[in-house]
């Protein structure tokens, strides 16, 4: 199995989602594929409201961790400059993947499913073997495995209370 989607090809924080841009130069992706300055901004006026939240989401995310563990809030004075000069770039160790986890114990890589639909679909097709136990409706974790399943990354799914929520989990990861 091989990775698939936008980011660092060494990411140590991999977020998982059902589904890619619509546009052309993306359909046929076949591994993972930095993303440049500026083109995070083509892909939302290109796809629309969706990918914006999607990427601010993510940025918020990253800007949200312990520095400790974390250091992505040191790259950039806010999360939008982080968003727009460093989110899913080369040597950045982040990536945003269209392709199943591919999970391995103990590995310093943190894993993020977006939605419980696409982890539920994700399961029932046999594409992800994990053992995850579900906090509430919204939020399981799989430690051996650095897995968390977090509601999808729009803003009504995934307000800033879930953000910081998620963020302790990810924290509990790197010291549990």
């Amino acid at each position: 199995m091989i990775n698939i989607g936008f980011g660092d090809k060494d990411f140590n924080f991999a977020v998982y989602i059902a589904n890619k841009p619509n546009m052309v130069e993306y359909q046929r992706l076949c591994e993972v594929t930095s993303l440049i300055e500026g083109e995070i901004t083509v892909i939302n006026h290109a796809c629309g409201n969706g990918w914006r939240k999607v990427f601010n989401v993510y940025a918020k995310l990253l800007y949200a961790l312990d520095k400790k563990h974390f250091n992505y809030s040191d790259e950039a004075l806010t999360w939008q400059d982080y968003r727009d000069k460093k989110l899913l770039q080369a040597q950045n160790k982040t990536a945003l993947l269209f392709s199943s986890p591919q999970l391995t114990p103990n590995k310093e890589i943190v894993h993020i499913i977006c939605g419980k639909g696409h982890a539920k679909a994700l399961v029932n097709s046999g594409r992800l073997e994990a053992d995850l136990i579900w906090l509430d409706d919204e939020f399981a974790i799989d430690r051996e495995n650095k897995l968390i399943v977090c509601p999808y990354f729009d803003y009504r799914q995934l307000s800033n209370i879930k953000i910081e929520r998620l963020a302790g989990l990810l924290q509990s990861l790197k010291v549990g």
